[in-house]
């Protein structure tokens, strides 16, 4: 596998991921009590971007090895994963 593949699959995960992880431990200012003057009350009362950055790439890390390991050395591939759509020929 080319190392542009690597970075494509990589980067489709890791944006898939990002959005899982995002509302984790999300709190808005309602929820706080302390609601900042000239923004809603569902705005994130403190956003911890470093946080949500680091924990996406150790997750996508950790799927993208699985997806390695898979396919590298037990031979698993697209082609594997079972149709549950029927067949309208």
């Amino acid at each position: 596998m080319s190392l542009l593949t690597v970075a494509a699959i990589y980067f489709i995960l890791w944006w898939t991921v990002l959005f899982i992880v995002l509302p984790l431990g999300y709190r808005s200012q309602r929820e706080d009590g302390e609601v900042t003057a000239g923004t809603v009350e569902s705005a994130p009362a403190k956003f911890r971007g470093g946080r949500v950055v680091l924990l996406t790439t150790v997750i996508s890390a950790v799927l993208y090895a699985a997806y390695h390991v898979a396919s590298t050395y037990f031979g698993f591939g697209v082609a594997d994963i079972p149709v549950i759509v029927p067949d309208f020929k």
